[in-house]
């Protein structure tokens, strides 16, 4: 059981410094700390937050956006690094759960994660997007089997998705099943290829999260992105791109469980905090209705399969338990994924001779 079933919640609508780690971590912790001010026990930052969106992708060929790929890559966010230090204290101080929006750098790799931040300071996980969508592809790795968790928290079983993933049936299957109480499905913007595109429009992915809220019965915070001017002189060059990427495009919301809008829009240029106030305890009459891996299941008829496990790119037979091919040890550490390189002992075979 949470410790509170009634507290208030708090999502962001802002644009980062773009392209700037500490900038926009500083920038974060001001919001955690205005947030906690006006009494939110939990917030949640927009997708790829930190250090922005790579919205480059969208707008150009790939030779283009080499450009941006050093400095974005340096700016992304490292699970070991003294910046997120930085956001753990900030949660600590503040006694506030916090999940984070980055682009995680590990190792030479990028990857579109939330970072899962208790209140008490510690980070209970780096949850990596399942499968970057479209051309995201070309900046991010895979998350894995393990990136669909849900934590047991004072504040109620809260987890995570990233814009697309809420467009996945199994995906949002495998987090009902696990009672998900309070949601954050972190959204980037709403202004690229306005009017050219209704699968990428506020109103569409806004049905989406109402959606989420309803079929698992859950609290469902969606933080979103804004589109600066000074995003846009930095990535809109030539004038006939112009009207693929517009300013503003925010688009921030809290869905109850029955799929209701809890606070109004902020205006899409607007940054600010949305705030709602949540009872866990509301949940139990949504579930009454309909409980899709509960009651409301046929699991006799059809069933989901979930690999939880992380998988290692590469597995070494005959090493050593706990030690590489020169004999270090291993420390065991993921850094927030699978394992690059599994160990394991091959069976010895004997009496292989012929009698």
């Amino acid at each position: 059981m949470p410790e509170q079933e009634q507290y208030k919640v708090a999502v962001v609508q802002a644009a980062p410094v773009f392209l700037d780690l500490e900038a926009t971590i500083e920038k974060g912790i001001g919001y955690i700390e205005d947030a906690a001010g006006n009494g939110a026990r939990l917030i949640g930052f927009p997708e790829t937050w930190i250090p922005g969106y790579p919205w480059w992708i969208w707008l150009d060929c790939p030779i283009d956006g080499l450009r941006f790929v050093r400095q974005y890559h340096e700016n992304s966010l490292r699970k070991d690094s003294p910046q997120l230090q930085k956001l753990c204290d900030a949660a600590r101080d503040n006694d506030i759960f916090v999940v984070m929006g980055a682009s995680e750098r590990a190792g030479g790799s990028l990857y579109i994660a939330q970072f899962f931040i208790d209140a008490d300071g510690s980070l209970l996980d780096v949850r990596r997007k399942l499968k970057p969508t479209h051309v995201e592809r070309t900046v991010f790795g895979d998350g894995h089997g393990n990136n669909l968790r849900v934590f047991d928290t004072d504040l109620g079983r809260i987890g995570g998705l990233c814009c697309w993933e809420h467009l996945q049936p199994l995906t949002k299957y495998a987090m009902y099943a696990q009672n998900e109480q309070v949601h954050i499905g972190a959204w980037p913007t709403f202004s690229l290829y306005r009017d050219k595109a209704y699968s990428l429009s506020p109103e569409m992915n806004m049905a989406v999260c109402s959606v989420y809220a309803m079929e698992g019965q859950c609290y469902y915070l969606a933080p979103s992105g804004v589109v600066s001017e000074d995003m846009l002189e930095l990535l809109v060059r030539a004038s006939a791109k112009q009207e693929l990427l517009l300013p503003g495009g925010g688009s921030a919301m809290i869905f109850g469980p029955d799929g209701a809008p809890l606070c109004d829009y902020l205006d899409e240029n607007t940054e600010g905090l949305l705030y709602a106030d949540i009872d866990l305890g509301a949940i139990s009459i949504a579930k009454s209705f309909a409980d899709p891996a509960g009651h409301y299941s046929r699991p006799d008829v059809t069933r989901l399969l979930l690999n939880m496990s992380p998988v290692a790119p590469v597995e070494i037979i005959n090493a050593a338990p706990g030690r590489d091919l020169e004999g270090e040890e291993i420390d065991g550490d993921t850094d927030g994924g699978a394992l690059p390189v599994r160990m394991t002992i091959a069976n010895q075979i004997t009496n292989m001779q012929p009698d």
